[in-house]
């Protein structure tokens, strides 16, 4: 594949992972897309290490639904706050995950096995025939999964 193509498929996904952080946030509230400061706060607070900072891309906070977080929220709801990971596509998925292809790192994996069930991965299909959003714990997306193959990321 060439630098280019692999920079602007790059472009693209990031573009879709923009459009299904707010798909989630516009249409179902309890959804956060905290910023990196928050984050590290986060982590510290769930004595966490910073490594995983990009393990997860928003936060779930059951409790929240329709309310409007302040400043204080991650305190307050410490203990009810879910991790998410975000898998975003807009292929046409009616039975959502069921057919989802999607990259994953060990760092995402091995976060969740740390957070247990504080951790999700939210699959979100944005296409307009079939919108929606499923949410799965670990060992829930490990009895799903058909296939799984390793692939090596390598900066010379």
């Amino acid at each position: 594949m060439s630098r280019k193509h692999s920079f602007t498929l790059t472009l693209s996904n990031n573009v879709t992972e923009k459009e299904g952080v707010n798909y989630l946030i516009e249409n179902t509230t309890g959804f956060f897309k905290i910023d990196l400061i928050t984050k590290r706060k986060l982590l510290d607070l769930l004595q966490i290490e910073h490594r995983y900072l990009q393990a997860f891309d928003l936060i779930y906070v059951p409790e929240m639904v329709g309310k409007i977080a302040d400043s204080n929220f991650i305190e307050t709801y410490l203990e009810d706050i879910i991790l998410v990971e975000l898998k975003t596509t807009k292929k046409c998925l009616p039975e959502n995950p069921k057919g989802f292809f999607f990259g994953a790192t060990e760092n995402e994996f091995n976060f969740g096995k740390i957070l247990g069930s504080r951790f999700r991965f939210c699959f979100v299909c944005l296409n307009e025939s079939c919108p929606s959003f499923v949410l799965l714990n670990l060992e829930e997306l490990e009895q799903r999964i058909k296939t799984r193959r390793i692939q090596f990321q390598i900066n010379l």
